[in-house]
């Protein structure tokens, strides 16, 4: 057994030895707390209701944590009941406190059931503690609890959206991966890992930013050398290089009345005259018209 469990233990021996509170002491108590900050009586208040406690992290066990923890949690939230309850107020401590008990064990666990963070607001955290609940009670009338019409009913009994429900359902039905967690078989012998199958071979943003910025400042260069171009060479430069669908020689040896021949020189001479205007403009910079 460990640490937190002999915790645990100590705990519940010790709950079951404190006496019941009536409603007349426990009221005295909460003022005294209140009124004059009496440590004491807040020990006695807390002391008497942790079988309360204990109680409520049971019901939370099977989310695979720690009772001890649970345990401990729910004593937090029982302070917190103490430091906010109202004694004028004519509702028994225990009534006060088990809203405040239940809200810090499930906080707790949905801090630390999962790696992956869950939504925290309210219809997420119904949705994420009644779902196996919920679920398990429609498949009685529907065999299959993942059908979509399940998903439905819980998604309108708790007022979030379907694609919440299916989204939920599948944290709840896989545990957490490790990214070390090794891949293939036994006797596979490669060495993989899980997060090797999550590299993104993507250029890095400052890579990115910097083909950007040299991608614009490269195209005014060439924008501004085919000014030394006459207008057949600009159109057959246009049409071979810069079209999407570029021409055949053969085409624009017909539209412009030439052959193909023709063009290709043409075009070669063309080009020498742009990588010519452009190193005579930017030497100290490399350029590629290939």
């Amino acid at each position: 057994m460990g640490r937190l469990d002999g915790v645990a233990v100590s705990l519940m021996k010790s709950a079951k030895a404190a006496p019941f509170l009536e409603k007349d002491e426990e009221r005295k108590l909460a003022v005294r707390w209140k009124e004059q900050r009496d440590d004491a009586a807040l020990h006695k208040l807390a002391h008497a209701h942790m079988r309360l406690v204990i109680a409520m992290s049971a019901r939370f066990r099977h989310y695979g944590l720690p009772l001890g923890d649970l345990v401990q949690e729910g004593h937090i939230g029982l302070l917190e009941a103490a430091a906010r309850f109202e004694p004028e107020r004519d509702i028994r401590f225990s009534t006060y406190a088990t809203w405040w008990i239940r809200a810090s064990i499930q906080d707790y666990i949905l801090r630390n059931w999962s790696i992956v963070r869950g939504g925290t607001s309210s219809a997420q955290k119904s949705l994420f503690f009644n779902l196996r609940r919920l679920r398990a009670r429609l498949a009685r009338m529907n065999p299959d609890e993942n059908s979509r019409e399940t998903f439905t009913r819980i998604a309108t009994a708790l007022g979030v959206q379907i694609a919440d429900v299916e989204t939920m359902n599948a944290r709840l039905s896989a545990p957490d991966t490790s990214l070390n967690a090794p891949v293939g078989d036994a006797d596979d012998n490669s060495g993989a890992q899980s997060g090797d199958f999550f590299t993104d071979n993507a250029p890095l943003p400052d890579e990115t930013v910097t083909q950007s910025i040299d991608g614009e400042r490269r195209l005014k260069w060439l924008q501004d050398a085919y000014a030394c171009l006459n207008p057949r060479e600009l159109q057959i430069i246009r049409a071979r290089r810069l079209n999407e669908d570029s021409e055949t020689l053969e085409t624009l040896g017909e539209q412009l009345g030439i052959s193909k021949e023709r063009v290709r020189q043409i075009e070669n001479r063309a080009i020498e005259k742009l990588r010519a205007n452009l190193l005579s403009r930017h030497e100290q910079d490399s350029f590629s018209l290939s």
